[in-house]
């Protein structure tokens, strides 16, 4: 999550879930952009038209909408309707507990689940951080990057104190170009500012990362070899083992 657009949080959503499948977990994704670029990126073109608009809209089960699309991983695409859960007014503050129901006790056999959320702070994002244990803030090496991000650690400590409950926040850095002395700076601004938070390895910028959802390919799939796959192989071991710069 990250309410800054352009950092890459499809790009870091579907390269973490499939690294980690390929590296033999069993991994479940979550599209919860209404636009549906995870699964656009999974090679899904239009054909499945519901997902977890039915689980929250309509109180559909959740398992009823998971499709297979890679060994090992598993999607729930958006659906069409998506988008219309910002507008449901029924429910009050239940509303936002809505995908937190819906996984319980239904996704127990996975080792990771990955929810791809939109860049707003409405209600499709609070429905996903009340489900969740940990947050990637995916960060791009620019210096708006870090009021975006500060901005954003603000608001999860009220939504901490709302549920007394504390998540693991890691701040992975995308678009990363060593060679600019910003890049830089920014990668050592945030290792001071959130000690213990910012995940090992920077994702270097590359085109085949930005080319490679228009084919319906991930990275591992278009360019195996490449700068891009080698950085989210990488950045999963990383997330998986919990370090950090």
């Amino acid at each position: 999550m990250n309410q800054k657009g352009g950092v890459g949080k499809t790009t870091t959503t579907l390269s973490l879930a499939h690294a980690l499948a390929l590296s033999g977990r069993r991994v479940t994704a979550l599209d919860m952009d209404p636009q549906g670029h995870l699964g656009k990126g999974l090679g899904l073109n239009g054909e499945a038209e519901q997902g977890l608009d039915e689980v929250l809209l309509d109180g559909v089960p959740l398992e009823d909408n998971v499709l297979e699309v890679r060994e090992r991983l598993r999607l729930v695409p958006a659906g069409e309707r998506l988008a219309e859960v910002e507008m449901v007014a029924q429910g009050g503050a239940s509303r936002g507990f809505r995908l937190n129901e819906a996984l319980q006790g239904k996704m127990d056999s996975e080792d990771f689940i990955f929810i791809d959320c939109p860049p707003s702070a409405g209600l499709l994002s609070m429905n996903a951080l009340f489900a969740v244990e940990e947050v990637v803030v995916p960060v791009s090496s620019d210096y708006l990057a870090l009021h975006g991000v500060s901005r954003f650690m603000m608001i999860l400590q009220h939504i901490e104190q709302a549920l007394n409950r504390q998540m693991k926040v890691w701040i992975a850095l995308t678009r990363y170009q060593e060679r600019r002395r910003l890049a830089r700076d920014v990668r050592a601004t945030l290792a001071e500012y959130f000690p213990g938070r910012v995940l090992a390895t920077p994702v270097r910028e590359s085109a085949a990362l930005a080319e490679c959802p228009g084919h319906g390919k991930t990275i591992f799939e278009y360019q195996r070899g490449g700068n891009g796959a080698a950085d989210y192989r990488q950045l999963a071991d990383d997330l998986a083992t919990a370090r950090t710069v």
